[in-house]
């Protein structure tokens, strides 16, 4: 197993990837008492010195792979940061030293339901790949009547702006009157799919909840805006669905497997705050 050189310096700390291809072009990383050279690539018992002193080091395929679900509530932007000012759901994110969540897809800022975040940057890429053919599974209110001949159009395609889509599986989960719910499947992540599947036959998505992807299912003893971390068995399952080979150094440790053992014992309660509760205090929304 190996990792381009620069890549591992950035991780460690040492200065951003490009600095890093600077120091190296500028003779000052060695590797085994060799100075390196751009395109280098460094292994598990090398020696890596930078400036003459030794830097430690962990290659990326033995680092401990995390995943962590989190219930995104309305009003969080899927993104590190935004412009307005709103709230993202990398705030909820807890801290990590020498690596970084990576998000694994995305919901539009109002939706809410299951994300997954790793510090896996090729898995994150495997599982939101179409040719993985991964399963986005969602709770969604329709607003107006879903036809037997409508439910046909979007299991069998229909067309959209950027190509044809459909549901893999469509089925009714009830609700009363005008409004009513509906668990659908897909298995691409564009954006916008559900609402604008629904919206190819005349119907407007009032709520949109997104209750599973892949191997892993949104837990009912999670609120909104928490998080839990997956342990070793749940990880290696979603890890295998995408042809990736399990770690090691995988799951819960020490004071992390505690707390989340906690949260599952005695949940904490919904987190709803910021965006959503300034719009209520204003009058343009409502923190159902």
């Amino acid at each position: 197993m190996s990792e381009k050189l620069q890549k591992v310096l950035a991780r460690v700390g040492l200065g951003s990837r490009r600095h890093m291809e600077q120091a190296i072009t500028d003779g000052r990383v060695s590797v085994n008492g060799k100075l390196a050279t751009l395109g280098d690539r460094i292994e598990v018992g090398d020696e890596l010195r930078v400036d003459g002193r030794q830097v430690h080091f962990t290659i990326e395929s033995e680092m401990r792979r995390r995943v962590l679900i989190y219930y995104k509530p309305e009003g969080e932007i899927c993104s590190r940061q935004d412009p307005e000012g709103r709230p993202t759901v990398f705030d909820r994110m807890p801290p990590l030293k020498g690596e970084r969540w990576v998000m694994v897809g995305r919901l539009d800022v109002n939706s809410s339901g299951l994300l997954l975040f790793t510090t896996d940057g090729e898995l994150a890429n495997r599982l939101m790949h179409p040719s993985s053919e991964i399963e986005r599974e969602y709770a969604v209110r329709v607003m107006g009547e879903v036809t037997p001949e409508v439910r046909a159009n979007l299991l069998a395609g229909v067309q959209l702006d950027d190509g044809p889509a459909k549901f893999e599986k469509m089925s009714e989960l009830g609700g009363e009157g005008f409004n009513r719910w509906w668990q659908v499947v897909v298995k691409e992540g564009r954006n916008r799919e559900v609402r604008r599947l629904f919206e190819s036959q005349e119907l407007k998505v009032s709520r949109l909840l997104r209750t599973r992807y892949g191997t892993v299912t949104l837990p009912r003893t999670l609120k909104t805006g928490r998080w839990i971390e997956l342990d070793k068995h749940d990880i290696d399952t979603l890890v295998e669905s995408v042809s990736l080979r399990p770690r090691r150094g995988t799951g819960l440790y020490g004071l992390a497997k505690r707390r989340t053992e906690k949260m599952q014992e005695n949940p904490l309660p919904a987190r709803r705050g910021g965006f959503l509760r300034q719009q209520k205090r204003d009058g343009r929304g409502k923190d159902e």
